[in-house]
């Protein structure tokens, strides 16, 4: 009686520190990643994304809230941007794009209330390693030109990937490096469209239930490792070559597909 009521403390006690050991370390990596996303964000203008949703989908309680904390998070590091540069947005460049992606990602985010989250780990991981090719060979050998047709495709494909894998950037990043002629311009249109974009799919997301307390909860922890993330990526952007920075994230998307697709 008395091995059977001390094995039953003795698991118990055993299996709560466990579980605090699992949280501890699930907080530590969704602030180191949150505090790399910002960084590279800041570096190449766009990516928080792509970075931090390899490993959001196994933190959180579902996909939908995954991609809901990516959008929200994202938005801090885009505000912090804007704050600084917002005098060099071209209305005229931003908005066929932009209401092109909010009407497709509305629909893209009311897939993933429906949709498994293993099917859509697997997609994801799939996605991961298709952009991490394509950026790897053929980013740099493809100019798109301003034109309405392509704001449209590109704006289709950028609310496809974002309603769905939280990534809306890669398809508008080629349309908005063709579109503008400077670098601050640049910075300032990825950013304004990241940002009315993420806030407008966090209402989508609401609506199906995906922003709950789980996920509030881990944008206040992360607000910090943004803010850091921000301010490091802000230093080391006139001193590190981005093209660099961006063949280490493209491996590493690459690898990190791969782990999604064979979990």
């Amino acid at each position: 009686m008395f091995y059977n009521w001390f094995y039953l403390v003795f698991s118990s006690v055993c299996s709560n520190f466990a579980l605090r050991i699992m949280a501890v370390t699930s907080l530590f990596i969704f602030l180191a990643f949150a505090f790399g996303a910002a960084f590279v964000q800041r570096v190449c203008g766009f990516g928080f994304g792509i970075f931090i949703m390899t490993v959001l989908p196994f933190l959180l309680p579902s996909y939908g809230e995954a991609t809901t904390l990516s959008g929200i998070l994202a938005s801090v590091t885009s505000v912090l941007i804007i704050a600084r540069m917002w005098r060099h947005i071209n209305w005229r460049t931003l908005i066929p794009i932009l209401i092109t992606f909010l009407i497709v990602s509305y629909f893209a985010v009311e897939f993933v209330a429906y949709a498994h989250d293993a099917l859509l780990k697997k997609i994801l991981g799939g996605m991961l390693i298709i952009a991490s090719i394509y950026f790897f060979f053929l980013s740099e050998r493809i100019h798109l030109r301003p034109t309405l047709p392509v704001q449209v495709s590109m704006g289709t494909l950028s609310g496809i990937m974002g309603g769905l894998f939280g990534m809306q950037g890669p398809p508008a990043v080629l349309y908005f490096l063709g579109a503008t002629k400077t670098k601050e311009q640049y910075i300032s249109l990825t950013q304004s469209y990241f940002l009315i974009g993420n806030i407008c799919m966090t209402f989508f997301r609401a609506r199906n239930g995906f922003l709950t307390d789980c996920v509030v909860t881990y944008w206040l922890y992360g607000l910090g490792a943004i803010l850091l993330g921000t301010w490091v990526g802000t230093k080391v952007f006139n001193r590190m070559s981005a093209k660099v920075l961006r063949k280490i994230i493209y491996f590493y998307m690459a690898i990190s597909g791969l782990v999604a697709l064979l979990s």
